[in-house]
């Protein structure tokens, strides 16, 4: 079995390597939800720009994940550069905000970090005319459980003893579990400060995906967008989590691993039943990222991620931020420049631009389906 799993660990590792060789490991989210217009200036490459197909002038607007949202700065900046006359607008404000606008027919697209559900498909039947929207994989990246502890630098976590954590069935730094996986440090006797999203969130949904996948049984509740667990207290987005892990002592929450570098802070690392516990690194997601299959069906592209895992490096709380649009029925005064512009975001060059920002280039193999799909919008 070990000869097994560490064959097809060489086998992701190589598909990763390819992933991964321009990262810098730098920022993967923000909570900026100022709108920004596309724009040349000096931040745009002519590699990029060459990449750009424009189509006809126009403004289109976005909104939703605020994950993505570095990685829409990037692309707005070169393709404004490319295509004169052509404005982009982003706003963030969440996932679920995005999505609800898309419904209500207020943006062009919409930007989540986790897929449709049934019932906002049906809603989108109303602006999608003889369509419905779906959902296209482009932007990935991975949840860090950051924490500051007095003492220790190496924290290590599983999945169950994680979800016990933030469901406040472990409230001490000493506890025993704890203890297990952290032989050696000193753990302190002191209460554990938990903190998660107060609004809905992508971020909360996967991690709690991955805590349904991996606790045995620990984490009741379904993944959900909206945090579920026991006590603990709450922030507004992945800035507002980071910066009271920044300033509370002994505690412990999530955020894209932009904020633990952003803010210094720590990031646990995992014990997936690989031969090592696996590091909150994009190279180590990128190995997850390219194990992963489309579980969409009738056009949609969700991907089912295998937040299990448990190759040898490959980080499990992975995060997909995917692009909504209506596979029909999109308005005909931005159908074209929708379309210029995600064909563009899922190119092979606004891909490899957005590497410094801590994000995982999406698979190949994934990438050829979204670029069809993007060709057929309608």
């Amino acid at each position: 079995m070990k000869l097994q799993r560490n064959g097809r660990s060489k086998a992701l590792a190589i598909g990763a390597m390819a992933l991964v060789s321009s990262l810098s490991l730098a920022a993967c989210g923000s909570d900026d939800n100022n709108n920004t217009k596309a724009s040349g200036g000096s931040g745009s490459s002519a590699a990029a720009s060459s990449a750009v197909n424009c189509g006809k002038a126009g403004t289109l607007l976005g909104a939703g994940s605020t994950a993505q949202a570095p990685a829409i700065d990037v692309w707005k900046t070169n393709f404004g550069a490319a295509c004169s006359g052509t404005t982009v607008n982003y706003s963030g404000g969440g996932s679920g905000a995005g999505v609800q606008q898309f419904t209500q027919g207020k943006v062009a697209f919409a930007g989540s970090d986790f897929a449709l559900k049934p019932a906002d498909v049906d809603a989108s039947k109303a602006v999608c005319t003889g369509g419905k929207a779906i959902d296209l994989p482009m932007v990935a990246g991975l949840v860090s459980l950051v924490y500051n502890v007095d003492g220790v630098d190496n924290l290590v976590l599983d999945g169950p003893t994680a979800a016990k954590i933030f469901d406040s069935q472990i409230t001490k730094w000493n506890d025993p579990a704890i203890a297990a996986l952290n032989p050696g440090a000193k753990l302190p006797d002191a209460p554990i400060q938990t903190f998660h999203r107060s609004d809905d969130s992508g971020t909360t949904f996967n991690l709690t995906s991955y805590f349904a996948k991996t606790s045995g049984g620990a984490w009741t509740a379904e993944p959900n967008k909206t945090w579920k667990g026991k006590d603990g207290q709450s922030a507004n987005g992945s800035a507002g989590v980071s910066a009271q892990i920044k300033q509370v002592k002994n505690s412990i929450g999530y955020a894209e691993l932009s904020y633990a570098q952003t803010n210094n802070l720590k990031s646990a690392k995992i014990a997936t039943g690989a031969a090592q516990p696996v590091e909150a690194t994009a190279a180590n997601a990128a190995l997850t990222i390219a194990s992963s299959t489309v579980s969409g069906t009738d056009g949609d592209l969700a991907l089912s991620l295998d937040y299990g895992t448990k190759a040898d490096n490959a980080y499990p709380i992975v995060l997909v931020t995917y692009e909504i649009a209506c596979d029909k029925g999109n308005k005909a005064e931005t159908l074209d420049t929708l379309k210029s512009f995600l064909t563009y975001t899922i190119s092979d060059a606004a891909q490899k631009s957005i590497g410094d920002k801590g994000y995982v280039p999406m698979p190949a193999a994934i990438g050829d389906k979204v670029k069809a799909a993007v060709s057929t919008l309608a």
